[in-house]
């Protein structure tokens, strides 16, 4: 898995940046348009939620865990409902933001959590985390089904019988080259190149590689309810994003300036981060990465 360390550079050295952009309670995973992309932002997000909700039955009373929760954006849909809501995360900066707002977040390895680390739970979902549950050293070594199988057993471990994980998460896509061409040295603009600059933006992280491995490492504690592909709207979503991340007003532009130290110390966050492109909108766009929405039922 991504480590602390790996999370803090993908989130929390850009978490004033992320709440300047999308709200104190930045929902910072692919929203649900189905197609309309005349709604807001913030109203396919809302759509989302409400989708989830459907789907795993978060309803008034119910216990629902979210792992990796980012900054709470469904954890506060879920306390808007009357549910209780716990969320882990690994990033310091998430969790005082979501405390801030009076959300039970823990500071906790989202693979790690059990029936005896937080008790029972009537729903669980993880949207945009899965993708961080893998390292590369993981993948290499051929331990990435194990991972996932580790996973299942314990989200199983918390729920009652029939109950649901909703997963959201990106995935290599069919137009994925081959891992060992992908080089931060390949020409400008080339697959590689993109998806070199990705990985320099999430280090530590490795996604699955493609829905049929999640749903055979979720047998046999979970069958498979729904999978919906969720690439359109992702990339609505990263362009809406990419916005307001680059609006001209003076704050942003403060906020920004005060990562000059790590541009000028860290060639990964330089690489990552201000080569004048999108890479994860590329990636999405060329379909070398995918992004689905899946149910699971313990059975």
């Amino acid at each position: 898995m991504a480590e602390r360390r790996d999370i803090d550079f993908s989130y929390t050295l850009t978490d004033r940046v992320i709440r300047l952009a999308l709200g104190e309670l930045a929902d910072f995973s692919g929203a649900k348009y189905d197609g309309d992309f005349s709604l807001s932002l913030e109203q396919a997000q809302r759509r989302k939620h409400e989708y989830v909700a459907e789907q795993i039955g978060i309803r008034r009373g119910a216990r629902v865990l979210d792992l990796g929760c980012g900054w709470g954006g469904l954890l506060n849909y879920v306390r808007g409902v009357g549910a209780a809501g716990v969320g882990v995360t690994l990033s310091s900066a998430q969790l005082a933001a979501c405390r801030r707002h009076g959300l039970e977040v823990h500071l906790h390895d989202a693979r790690q959590v059990t029936r005896d680390t937080f008790g029972p739970f009537d729903a669980v979902a993880s949207l945009g985390a899965l993708e961080h549950f893998c390292s590369p050293e993981d993948y290499h070594a051929g331990r990435q089904d194990d991972v996932y199988r580790e996973l299942f057993a314990h989200v199983a471990s918390v729920l009652p019988e029939k109950g649901r994980f909703y997963l959201q998460t990106m995935l290599f896509g069919r137009n994925m080259i081959p891992v060992e061409q992908v080089d931060r040295n390949a020409p400008r603009d080339s697959d590689a190149w993109y998806l070199a600059m990705m990985g320099a933006a999430f280090p530590g992280s490795w996604p699955p590689s493609g829905t049929e491995q999640l749903i055979r490492c979720a047998e046999p504690q979970f069958r498979l309810v729904s999978s919906i592909s969720g690439r359109l709207d992702y990339i609505e979503t990263i362009r809406q994003w990419d916005k307001r991340t680059e609006a001209l007003n003076p704050r942003m532009a403060l906020l920004k300036l005060s990562l000059l130290p790590r541009w000028l110390t860290s060639p990964d966050f330089r690489f990552a981060y201000t080569s004048g492109v999108s890479s994860n909108l590329v990636c999405f766009e060329r379909e070398l990465l995918d992004h689905y929405r899946l149910v699971f039922e313990k059975t």
